[in-house]
């Protein structure tokens, strides 16, 4: 990905955060069929190596299980976290008032992150990964639901 020096972010804990805050990523391999796609909730656990490890599930039949099962050391992967964006007119630009000059860009934030993608083992391991998971979703939820509307 092009990456303008002036807008390349490096620090590790700016880009965990921005994983954290928008944790459904897209899984990018490539398998016999071709380029695969997959948008998957993903956990950053800190606790594996110098970047950390990402954690996730998706269901049995998801083609992708099979070519995680065919790949003897993994699969390379490309994983892509997106944050916020925002479309910038060229109208915001001063210089469009002066020459008519300025184009449309697009603000974004992304982290492209690269790796091997590994079968999780042992349903201890799955349902661990689950509690974790839903313990980061439903934080700062009531524990009971409420209704948007009283009943009559």
């Amino acid at each position: 990905m092009y990456q303008p020096p002036a807008f390349r972010e490096e620090r590790v804990e700016a880009l965990h955060a921005l994983m954290r805050e928008h944790p459904l990523a897209t899984l990018v391999i490539t398998a016999a069929g071709g380029v695969e796609a997959n948008h998957l909730p993903l956990l950053l656990d800190d606790g594996g190596g110098d970047r950390g490890r990402l954690c996730g599930h998706f269901a049995k039949e998801n083609p992708l299980l099979s070519a995680l099962e065919e790949a003897e050391d993994g699969l390379t992967a490309l994983v892509i976290f997106h944050g916020p964006s925002h479309y910038v007119s060229p109208g915001w630009y001063p210089s469009k008032a002066k020459d008519g000059k300025a184009v449309p860009t697009w603000n974004y934030a992304v982290v492209h992150v690269h790796g091997v993608l590994r079968a999780m083992n042992g349903a201890d391991s799955l349902r661990a990964h689950l509690d974790a998971l839903v313990a980061a979703q439903e934080a700062g939820r009531s524990p009971t639901r409420r209704p948007i509307l009283s009943p009559q």
